[in-house]
């Protein structure tokens, strides 16, 4: 008989997770497993059965998602009868805190047990939230290594894996023949533009990117890697007439181009890994910024800085995301000089604490090992 495996995934980044997990638990065990839950194309390709596609709940913020509260909720329990329908004997929860941890508690309730892979900013904001992992989280798996201290020193059962990201063998494309490919000029500077994975995150950052990119001028040019989680055709549509090359690989696009303007998240490490500067930019509504910056105790929100232990890359939130300041930070990074060669030499260490020094496994497989051990563990009684 099969194993069966609850995997949700609501954003691209952990939809990417959850596709190299899937492969790394086929090459730990012979024994047959299938998968099934939250996720999109790539988890769908590694051969999970997608009950709901993760495009259909992506959206971000307290005041955004309260619009899409309905038809959230139906996916949330259409999840939780494929559950109840098909009984898997271990969960695996993939960041998107706000959804992932209602799922805990119901599968808590049912007496599944939780793996949570890519631990939510609980070191950040909403820490009330710990109480949950506590409660109903078996095995968190953090990719960040001052995280596990953070849960041990609150009694949570945590293992630093390392970044998959990490992982991947960096891209050595040509340049000359992705200029050919994708219509770009060898003599200009390229600029990767990445707003994020979501559409509101779209609406927000791609505009004054746009408006950025105009001022910088004839000089140079700009790569917009698509998300798996979006449509090309409406990625288009947000562009209008601005001449930017639409690609489906953000970590090429990153590798080639002189420097990038990355909205906060999982692409920061991406951005990161390529090793060229980039800018940091984030954006949400009045409200849910009124709301959340209270509750946010850092002073840096880019993941790539709170890694490094201190502002190597330049953040731009909120009311300080203008056209202006954005063209102004990347003139800076393009040009050869003091600013360019010191964030690439400090970004070269933040790689290097992005793996676990003593392991040669990759981290999905040590995600792997840990699902498989808790697996084979006997289940504590409900409480």
């Amino acid at each position: 008989m099969s194993t069966h495996i609850f995997i949700s995934a609501g954003e691209a980044s952990g939809e990417y997770y959850g596709a190299q997990l899937i492969e790394a638990l086929r090459r730990a065990t012979p024994e047959p497993m299938e998968f099934f839950g939250l996720g999109g194309e790539r988890m769908r390709a590694a051969g999970c059965d997608i009950v709901v596609d993760s495009k259909q709940i992506a959206v971000v913020g307290l005041a955004e998602v309260v619009k899409h509260l309905p038809g959230i909720y139906a996916k949330f329990h259409g999840l939780l009868r494929e559950v109840d329908r098909r009984k898997p004997e271990i969960a695996v929860l993939i960041d998107f805190p706000d959804f992932n941890f209602r799922l805990a508690r119901e599968l808590h309730k049912r007496g599944i047990p939780v793996v949570y892979f890519v631990s939510p900013q609980l070191w950040a904001w909403r820490k009330g939230r710990i109480k949950q992992v506590q409660r109903y989280v078996s095995k968190m798996l953090v990719i960040f290594p001052f995280e596990e201290k953070f849960y041990a020193e609150h009694g949570v059962n945590a293992e630093y894996i390392g970044h998959p990201l990490a992982d991947i063998a960096p891209p050595a494309p040509n340049r000359q023949l992705y200029a050919a490919e994708h219509g770009l000029d060898t003599g200009k500077h390229w600029i990767a533009l990445l707003p994020g994975s979501r559409k509101q995150e779209i609406e927000r950052h791609l505009p004054t990117m746009v408006a950025a990119a105009k001022q910088l001028g004839s000089d140079f040019e700009f790569i917009l890697p698509v998300a798996s989680t979006l449509d090309a055709e409406w990625m288009k549509s947000k562009l209008g007439q601005f001449a930017a090359r639409l690609v489906d690989d953000a970590r090429i696009a990153l590798s080639l181009s002189r420097a990038a303007v990355v909205a906060s998240g999982t692409a920061t490490v991406e951005a990161a890994l390529a090793g060229n500067p980039f800018v940091v930019v984030y954006k949400v509504s009045p409200l849910t910024w009124a709301l959340g910056r209270r509750m946010v105790s850092l002073e840096n929100f880019a993941m790539v800085n709170l890694i490094a232990g201190k502002t190597i890359v330049p953040e731009l939130i909120q009311s300080d995301f203008t056209a202006e300041s954005v063209a102004f930070k990347i003139k800076e990074l393009v040009a050869d000089g003091q600013a360019r060669s010191q964030m690439i030499s400090e970004l070269a260490e933040v790689r290097r604490k992005l793996r676990p020094s003593s392991s040669t496994e990759t981290a999905a497989d040590r995600a792997a090992s840990a699902v498989l051990k808790l697996l084979k563990a006997p289940q504590p009684q409900l409480s």
